[in-house]
């Protein structure tokens, strides 16, 4: 369970303060159920996942984490200097895979298909060869909640059919919280959705629901 109690959020910018992307959020998310997060640019969906995914943290109040919850697919946090498979070392010894090593290592690399490209520096990679590198980081461990930041969208036809697949097994045994712009992808993998708002967050059981609420929000 994710419990994210009265959240705010904003940003600093070159003249000061920035607005409040996220005012008073509260959600609680349930053990093994898929969520999207839904809403227009800057509505703050990327902000809330990586306050989910502890990558950064509220201006006030506090996000409960009482499960295992990965970093966000898609979305930061690999060290440009080092190469993929120094990043993935790090990542493994972090999480206590010193005995099987290698074996964590041949399935990063063979999953994220980076090929020769995984002993060169994460800065000479392209925004698709990082998400597939931190899709594969992903699943290389065993998560009671996994975050994505439009990672189904990385690489060609045959890895977003890689990346679909992976997460359909992945959803028979753990939960997910998704940010996604295709209808498609939030139908295929979640099933209930949150909406955000001018700051604000509406949970709706059924994805369809969250959907109808955006499209309705829209200017006509």
């Amino acid at each position: 369970m994710i419990i994210v109690n009265d959240v705010y959020k904003r940003y600093k910018t070159a003249h000061g303060v920035g607005r409040w992307v996220l005012e008073g959020i509260n959600l609680t998310i349930p053990p093994k159920v898929n969520v999207g997060l839904i809403g227009s640019n800057g509505a703050g969906k990327s902000t809330l996942l990586r306050l989910i995914g502890g990558v950064d943290h509220p201006n006030k109040g506090s996000v409960q984490r009482l499960c295992r919850v990965s970093w966000p697919m898609g979305n930061g946090g690999l060290e440009g200097t080092l190469t993929g498979r120094q990043n993935a070392k790090f990542v493994c010894r972090v999480h206590g895979h010193q005995k099987d090593l290698v074996d964590r290592l041949a399935f990063i690399k063979d999953f994220s298909e980076l090929g020769h490209a995984f002993e060169e520096p994460i800065y000479t990679y392209s925004s698709g060869m990082r998400s597939r590198l931190q899709f594969a980081l992903s699943f290389a461990f065993n998560f009671d909640v996994y975050i994505s930041d439009e990672v189904t969208a990385a690489g060609d036809a045959a890895f977003r059919k890689k990346a679909a697949d992976a997460f359909k097994t992945m959803t028979d045994r753990a939960g997910l919280i998704m940010v996604a712009h295709d209808n498609k992808t939030l139908r295929q993998f979640c099933q209930a959705g949150v909406w955000l708002h001018k700051g604000k967050a509406h949970w709706f059981d059924q994805i369809d629901d969250a959907l109808n609420a955006y499209k309705d929000s829209l200017p006509k």
